[in-house]
């Protein structure tokens, strides 16, 4: 009832705030010094499950000669390098969980810490059983360390500031992707085992984290006891569950570029890797302008999806006509440009509908299906491959699937049927 407040509501919202984290701070500052270091340490930490994704990619024909008379070595090398990712979209949503309940910083300081334990644990590993569950609890860190860095982004930020740095966190990401290659291989050249090293980086930002960046303020906790019995509400499952349905196929068109590249140009005839390393490269670069193109367009996400899977449907098009390396590569561009504003599209259209005290389970759900996207991206063109014969015909299907996806957005859309609404917020 207006004007009454249940002792319960009161107590429950009191627990909430406190589960937070320690201590409520002050409203955050967007510029200066202190500003600049915690959105590099965001950025960072968002860096990180990228690296456990492709750092070691270069040494695994090296782990495979190294552990050739092991039993079921060529099943479980590659596994070490895909296992991260698997555990990523199990356990996110556990993450969540765990993120709204224990709270974001000090969960971010810790695994942040066991990240640089578990990355570095194959220098003394000699089993590869063993690797392979220490790659698994990577992934494990990297799902709290990822739920963590952009449910902070989402608490720290709102309106135009949050959609600008959920962008350069796709855009930062996407770039590090290349970096972490360049570096895996210019370290494998010393040994399998050098590129695990890099995984001490993490212990140079746990400190930092714990310096620089405030425990976010719940903003029911500071608004009026009505606010504070809304914490009561249930989980908003109804308003995440397209956004993350939408993610789940988006993760599927977002890998595809990146992990089929090579193979289409393969079928085309081009054998050099450097050319398909430059490819590769050019595609990649047409994401980070995507993401970047995102941030300063200054407009609602939810109302660009259908426009932005329509371009990444025509690069698919453009990819699947393609009789020539050039013309395969243009369409990997347009693709890509589409890619890199379909991420942040999708990321802040999901942040957009969250409450603070949600704000931790709901990212652990939608990094869960992103990650569980990227984990079937592979899979799924490999079994429509074989069902209508060549890869560039599986990747005709996927764009076919992606112009059907954006047609029924913008339909949706214009009949305001099936449209989830965000909930309200203050522009930053």
């Amino acid at each position: 009832m207006p004007g009454s407040v249940p002792p319960s509501a009161t107590a429950s919202a009191t627990a909430t705030a406190t589960a937070v984290d320690d201590v409520a701070s002050p409203p955050i500052a967007a510029s200066g010094p202190a500003h600049l270091l915690r959105v590099t340490l965001l950025m960072a930490g968002s860096c990180l499950p990228i690296l456990g994704a492709v750092l070691i990619a270069p040494v695994l024909p090296k782990m495979q000669d190294h552990f050739e008379s092991t039993p079921g070595a060529k099943a479980l090398v590659p596994l070490a390098l895909t296992v991260p990712a698997l555990s990523l979209a199990l356990l996110a949503p556990f993450a969540g969980v765990i993120v709204d309940r224990l709270g974001r910083r000090r969960l971010l300081i810790v695994t942040t810490l066991l990240y640089a334990v578990f990355g570095t644990a194959p220098l003394y590993l000699d089993s590869l059983g063993a690797i392979v569950v220490s790659r698994a609890l990577v992934g494990v860190a990297e799902a709290a360390i990822m739920t963590c860095c952009t449910t902070l982004i989402g608490d720290y930020y709102s309106g135009a500031q949050r959609v600008k740095y959920l962008a350069l966190q796709t855009m930062c990401a996407s770039a590090s992707a290349t970096v972490f290659f360049v570096i895996g291989g210019a370290a494998g050249s010393a040994g399998w085992r050098m590129p695990f090293w890099v995984y001490t980086v993490s212990l140079v930002l746990a400190p930092l984290m714990a310096t620089a960046l405030p425990n976010p303020a719940a903003r029911a906790a500071v608004d009026d006891l009505p606010a504070e019995v809304e914490v009561r509400r249930s989980f908003p499952w109804r308003q995440l569950r397209g956004i993350c349905a939408l993610t789940f196929f988006g993760a599927m068109v977002f890998y595809t570029v990146p992990v089929e590249m090579s193979y289409l140009l393969d079928d085309l005839g081009v054998k050099s890797s450097g050319v398909i390393g430059l490819a590769t490269a050019v595609s990649s670069a047409a994401t980070v302008g995507g993401a970047i193109t995102f941030a300063r367009l200054k407009r609602a996400p939810a109302p660009m999806l259908p426009a932005v899977f329509g371009l990444c449907a025509v690069g698919f098009g453009v990819m699947f006509l393609a009789g020539s390396a050039p013309l395969l590569v243009v369409g990997a561009v347009i693709n890509c440009l589409g890619t890199g504003m379909l991420l942040p599209a999708l990321l802040t259209s999901a942040m957009s509908r969250l409450a603070f005290e949600d704000r931790g389970r709901g990212t652990g759900l939608w990094t869960a299906a992103f990650f569980g996207g990227e984990f079937v991206c592979p899979l799924v063109l490999l079994a429509v491959e074989s069902a209508v014969g060549t890869l560039a015909g599986a990747v005709g299907v996927l764009g076919l699937a992606t112009a059907l996806v954006s047609a029924g957005l913008f339909i949706s859309r214009h009949r305001g049927g099936a449209v989830d609404r965000p909930l309200p917020e203050q522009t930053a």
